[in-house]
């Protein structure tokens, strides 16, 4: 294996381990969201969801932007071996995180009433909001740890630190919604309104957030700590004669942070933007707050939990690519570039387009099995309408990473930021013209991703000249996960009449995957040498070869 393919095969290796932390973390989540929705019912999820809308906004202001700002920062310094100026990086950054991050959340725990009530029209979402002010502080500094070591190349931190937290989380937020459902209960008698139940029980649900983030902070602290031997020796070995100040990293930071921030804050608003509009039409349509408040619990509790799958993966593959990126840019090196972008927009979209396909062939059937105690029809509408919208934002995940890491740190905003005016145009005829209700919420987010999507793509064939190859890259997935669709459509519609739903589903899953991996072999999607440099290759090469999928 050449030099070439071995850096790309760790590249992948690397975005593997976080891709597949990222979609365990998925999984985790959508497994007790069961017992949570049980437990909350959809008015208790849509006080739940609305304090998390806020929740990101906070966290996107001041948090969501560190892991990858530090790791670009890192990475640019690790790339020419200043091993002293990236770990200046880390300690303002974590300097950065505590004034910002503690900052905002006391501004979230004192002013939870007001944006409840004022900007949010769901009052009773105030308990959680309050909850989960504390995790913002939280956050901000597993963000910078998490970045540190994803810039040094290492991704198992933030993987072993992810499933840990989902697994708190889980545990937390089903003993707290629990708890607390009925303590609110108890004061809804009291007070003469059912819905204190709904409400603390979403503050109970919250709690597991706060302590899956805290018992993340802790193992990355200890596991920087162990590690702390390795970077004193790489400083030791730094000869480098530039020495960064204080202020010249705070000042980077910044530049760096804030189109990162501006960016995230425009994806992240387009849920929050979403919610509001939702509940002030719906109000002036006459409807009361319960019934929108249930049908924004369906979004949030059930179509979110899906679609946040895939959408883990392309995440987690950006942070992956991003050192690769800055790596390519300091080299001036155009070809290593395009490989790169090209390489993680393929290994993405042979995820995300089997995923979209999959959500319209079997959204009934895999809510069903997942919230088996729910109506789901809503739910499955939804999930159906909103399949593709899974496609073009994990693209544009992908494409914000290859620009934030070639510098161009403001076109993702700008592309964002015309995507947002678009969604909203949208979403307001959807729900005052058509009145489509739910599913003009999802509709719209189809709208937002493919607008972003067509801005960065042009922004990346100006900048860099690049224009991702198609055949291989959209084509022949698209063609095999129509292919699986059939056969997994046919598959349960078959064995649901002799086994049931639900074993159903299951059967259709695994004939799905088989059927999808064959069929973009067969088709030429994948090549026994690209292959090989996938994790695991020579052992799946040796599967496919047996079974004679590859040409001879």
């Amino acid at each position: 294996m050449s030099e070439k393919q071995q850096s790309e095969k760790n590249l992948l290796i690397q975005g593997t381990i976080l891709a597949a932390a990222g979609v365990i973390t998925k999984i985790i989540g959508a497994v007790y969201r069961v017992p949570l929705v049980g437990i909350l019912g959809d008015k208790g999820l849509g006080y739940y969801g609305v304090a998390f809308q806020i929740y990101a906004i906070a966290l996107t202001l001041t948090s969501y932007s560190l892991p990858v700002a530090v790791s670009k920062l890192v990475s640019a310094r690790v790339a020419v071996g200043e091993y002293k100026n990236a770990y200046k990086v880390f300690r303002g950054a974590l300097a950065f995180a505590i004034t910002v991050g503690g900052t905002a959340a006391l501004i979230i725990f004192f002013g939870a009433g007001v944006i409840a009530k004022n900007i949010m029209a769901m009052s009773m979402s105030v308990y959680a909001l309050r909850v989960l002010a504390p995790c913002i502080l939280i956050v901000a500094i597993l963000g910078v740890f998490r970045g540190f070591f994803q810039g040094n190349g290492s991704m198992m931190p933030t993987a072993i630190s992810q499933i840990l937290e989902q697994i708190i989380n889980a545990v937390v937020s089903i003993g707290g919604a629990y708890v607390l459902l009925k303590a609110g209960r108890a004061v809804g008698k009291t007070r003469g309104d059912s819905s204190y139940g709904e409400a603390y029980g979403a503050a109970g649900g919250t709690l597991g957030t706060v302590a899956g983030a805290a018992a993340a902070l802790v193992l990355v602290v200890f596991i920087f700590l162990v590690y702390q031997r390795v970077v004193k020796k790489k400083m030791k070995k730094d000869r480098s004669r530039h020495k960064e100040t204080y202020e010249e990293i705070f000042r980077v930071l910044l530049l760096t942070i804030a189109p990162v921030i501006l960016s995230a804050t425009v994806y992240n608003i387009c849920g929050v933007i979403d919610n509001a509009m939702f509940g002030k039409i719906m109000a002036a349509q006459g409807h009361k707050e319960s019934e929108y408040a249930a049908l924004l619990g369906i979004i949030s509790g059930k179509y979110d939990t899906l679609i946040n799958v895939p959408l883990a993966f392309s995440s987690a593959i950006a942070s992956a690519m991003m050192p690769s990126i800055v790596a390519a840019v300091k080299n001036r090196s155009r070809k290593q570039l395009h490989n790169k972008i090209e390489l993680f927009s393929r290994f993405t979209m042979v995820v995300a387009l089997p995923s979209a396909v999959g959500f319209i062939v079997l959204a009934k059937p895999l809510l069903d099995l997942i919230f088996f105690t729910e109506d789901n029809r809503i739910a499955a509408v939804t999930l159906q309408f909103g399949a593709l919208s899974v496609i073009f934002y994990c693209l544009s995940t992908i494409t914000n990473a290859a620009l934030q890491g070639m510098d161009r740190m403001m076109t993702p905003v700008y592309s964002a930021a015309a995507a947002l005016v678009v969604h909203i145009i949208s979403l307001f005829i959807m729900m005052v013209v058509f009145k489509w209700g739910i599913y003009a919420v999802v509709l719209s987010k189809i709208v937002f991703s493919v607008t972003a999507c067509i801005f960065n793509a042009h922004a990346l064939r100006e900048y860099a000249g690049f224009v991702q190859e198609r055949k291989k890259t959209f084509i022949i997935p698209a063609i095999a996960s129509v292919i699986m669709g059939v056969v997994a459509l046919v598959v349960h519609l078959f064995f649901e009449l002799f086994l049931g739903t639900h074993i159903a589903t299951i059967l259709a899953l695994l004939a799905a995957v088989a059927v999808y991996g064959t069929a973009i072999i067969l088709l030429g999607g994948l090549t026994e040498a690209e292959m090989r440099q996938m994790p695991m290759g020579t052992k799946l090469v040796a599967v496919c070869k047996k079974c004679r999928l590859f040409p001879s």
